[in-house]
């Protein structure tokens, strides 16, 4: 391997280490003076790293070391959640995963009740949704979808890879029982 080749490489490597997010192949090739290989750069690197504690992975349409999998459940910590998100607003998360781009009407029609005040708040304070312009219709409501910091947070590289409804089922995710009392009205938002 060239000198110039082996520099590419560390310098590579250590962007990715300093990034606090996904870097994409432009972003990666712009720092590295204009390479025109950078996928070549960015597989070899992962060769490099394949096999050991941490690896190269394609994360929100960038790049990121993350640890091994294969490691993963040994590193685990326990440390406190500061804020557990609501059952209300885990549904609205995945609507808006799955529906994007969606208004707040839209999100309410699909879970059948009104949305509480602080749901969608709650939800951008986690990073994992924003409001990404307005529909083209009367009132020009809000649309919403999801950030990078979603796909990184729950590892995928786009959405085509969220798991489809055979694969909810098969791993027990999915819930087909109809829902009673106050579970129904989302913990306390109110039927529309």
């Amino acid at each position: 391997m060239s000198g110039d080749r082996q520099r590419q490489l560390r310098l590579a490597e250590a962007l990715l280490f300093a990034a606090a997010e996904p870097l994409s192949e432009t972003t990666l090739a712009e720092r590295l003076g204009g390479l025109p290989d950078i996928t070549d750069l960015i597989a070899e690197l992962a060769a490099l790293y394949a096999g050991r504690g941490v690896n190269l992975v394609r994360l929100s349409g960038g790049w990121a070391f993350r640890t091994a999998p294969d490691l993963a459940l040994e590193l685990q910590a326990e440390r406190r959640v500061t804020r557990k998100l609501s059952r209300a607003a885990v549904e609205t998360l995945a609507i808006i995963a799955y529906h994007q781009p969606v208004t707040r009407a839209e999100i309410e029609e699909i879970r059948g009740v009104s949305l509480a005040k602080g749901t969608l708040d709650a939800l951008m304070e986690t990073g994992w949704v924003r409001p990404s312009g307005r529909r083209a219709s009367p009132g020009r409501p809000l649309i919403w979808t999801t950030t990078a910091g979603f796909l990184a947070h729950f590892g995928f590289d786009t959405l085509a890879d969220l798991p489809d409804l055979a694969e909810l089922r098969a791993a027990g995710l999915l819930d087909l029982t109809p829902l009673t009392g106050d579970d129904a009205n989302g913990g306390g938002e109110h039927r529309g």
